[in-house]
């Protein structure tokens, strides 16, 4: 079978041999899961070792006949270069290290459960493999489904809020891009939902979309890859989310999903609209900028330590957007490595918080302190962690972080000085976070946390190795997605020297 059906079925075969688990075998269900994860994981570092660093064309693609009915014609196909690439390994990654973030807490409905994050794998390795429109539609909508369910029914007290204001503004911009999608079919002469045909005839200017035309379908599918971003103003479900979420759903919410947005807008909207991509860019990147400070700012003033991590998303994913919107190598390889380190990063402070709220049932800031002297180990990997979020050189936030404000600085100067002072903001809140939580004088309910077990070192473990990892070595996976980045960097390139925008010129 080849490898990225394989990847996909099994995911989902996994969620199906799980839900066939006797109910009394909870035990079983966990270890059928996990071992399907890490099989997974297994396939996709033997995808990543090989995958052809220096071809440009899409690699492993698999291309059949699908759906055939009248005029429509649907085609399963799949494919990936460098930058799907690495967030599949992403996905592959985090999944398991989820599914160990949850393994005791979740002791209710442990089949579902886990069978939901299987076939949530699922649906993200699709997204980020699918090359026609419709396979893509499909597969986005999937992933809705899981996370829908994850938060509505293991999360905490307002779950059924956050679970349907999550799903009620991602369907609102899934049909928007739907309505786009069929009519983006149409325009093209009613023959393939294939992307890299569409993307073709866009480039070759066979499909010349007139400004009327071409600007709302961009805007469709602008405002379901923002809200999935999320970006600023459209950011509000956001937190809610991460905070009724259980362990897991914010885990795999924000190291993967946030990133099908991000994905999407490099992937569909960069190709298939490069003129308004292009026009826009000055609101776009205004957005992302204010995205990055009002994340900042807020997350500073946060007492729950989940909606403190949540608004810190919210700042580091308007460095991905600033960065896409550079249109150069050094700001699009900077966003795609920030996806990277940002879901390695968040996710890690996710599990982190989960492990603490298992042993003290709270996420309050000030229900700390003094920890440190309780449970070093664990203060180990959050300081760690912390530093790596707020980008210590050394370690993998500052590789994404730095390209993105090189790339923006050859457009404009001072957007990068505006996005550089978030660093700032970025270690203040964190590192104050980090003294209230974990410096001090610990109360008596404090003294009482144990220290890290042998679960939650296979939890940490892999996210430390990775965070020191992919800022030593950061070319393991710059130079797998080189390639990729230039090709969209040279086609983009290509119609702003047709169009000669005045009011937003890359400079070189």
């Amino acid at each position: 079978m080849p490898i990225l059906s394989a990847l996909i079925l099994l995911t989902a075969l996994g969620g199906c041999l799980v839900l066939a688990v006797p109910a009394s075998r909870q035990g079983l269900a966990r270890l059928i899961a996990l071992a399907a994860a890490l099989l997974v994981l297994i396939l996709t570092v033997a995808l990543f070792l090989r995958f052809d660093s220096g071809a440009a064309e899409m690699q492993f693609v698999e291309h059949y006949r699908w759906i055939r009915a009248g005029s429509i014609h649907i085609d399963y196909h799949v494919g990936i270069d460098g930058i799907s690439l690495m967030l599949i390994l992403l996905t592959a990654v985090m999944t398991p290290l989820a599914m160990l973030g949850s393994w005791k807490s979740v002791q209710e409905r442990v089949k579902p459960f886990f069978a939901l994050l299987l076939f949530l794998q699922a649906g993200i390795i699709g997204v980020f493999a699918a090359l026609d429109l419709m396979l893509f539609y499909f597969f986005w909508e999937l992933t809705l489904v899981p996370m829908y369910f994850l938060i509505g029914i293991w999360g905490y007290e307002r779950r059924i809020y956050a679970a349907v204001k999550f799903f009620l503004y991602t369907m609102a911009g899934s049909l928007l891009m739907l309505a786009a999608i069929i009519a983006l079919y149409f325009f093209n002469g009613a023959t393939t939902f294939s992307l890299p045909e569409i993307a073709g005839n866009v480039q070759q200017r066979s499909l010349l979309l007139p400004a009327a035309v071409e600007v709302p379908l961009f805007l469709a599918f602008f405002l379901a890859f923002a809200i999935k971003i999320p970006i600023f103003p459209l950011h509000t479900w956001l937190p809610d989310a991460h905070v009724e979420a259980p362990t897991a759903g914010s885990v795999l919410l924000a190291s993967i999903l946030l990133k099908m947005g991000a994905y999407g807008l490099i992937r569909f909207c960069l190709p298939l609209f490069p003129r308004s991509c292009i026009r826009l860019a000055p609101a776009i990147v205004a957005l992302a900028l204010i995205g990055i400070i009002y994340g900042a700012l807020v997350a500073m003033v946060q007492p729950d330590l989940k909606k403190l991590i949540a608004y810190s998303s919210v700042s580091h994913l308007g460095f991905v957007v600033l960065g896409i919107f550079s249109f150069n190598n050094e700001g699009l390889m900077g966003a795609n490595y920030q996806m990277l380190t940002h879901g390695v990063t968040t996710g890690a402070l996710f599990l982190l918080v989960g492990i603490l709220y298992e042993r003290r049932h709270t996420r309050q800031i000030s229900d700390f302190g003094g920890i440190a002297h309780v449970i070093p180990v664990y203060s180990s990997f959050f300081l760690l962690t912390t530093l790596a979020s707020i980008g210590l050189p050394g370690l993998n936030g500052f590789v994404g972080e730095w390209l993105v404000l090189q790339g923006t600085f050859l457009v404009s100067p001072r957007s990068a000085a505006l996005a550089a002072t978030a660093m700032i903001l970025s270690a203040t809140y964190m590192l104050w976070m980090y003294q209230r939580v974990f410096f001090g004088n610990p109360s008596d309910s404090n003294r009482r946390v144990p220290d890290l077990k042998l679960r939650e070192y296979a939890i940490l473990v892999p996210a430390a190795v990775l965070m020191i990892w992919m800022g030593m070595y950061s070319a393991t996976f710059l130079r797998r997605m080189d390639t990729a980045t230039a090709r969209i960097v040279s086609d983009i390139e290509a119609v702003r020297q047709q169009i000669s925008p005045t009011i937003y010129r890359v400079s070189r």
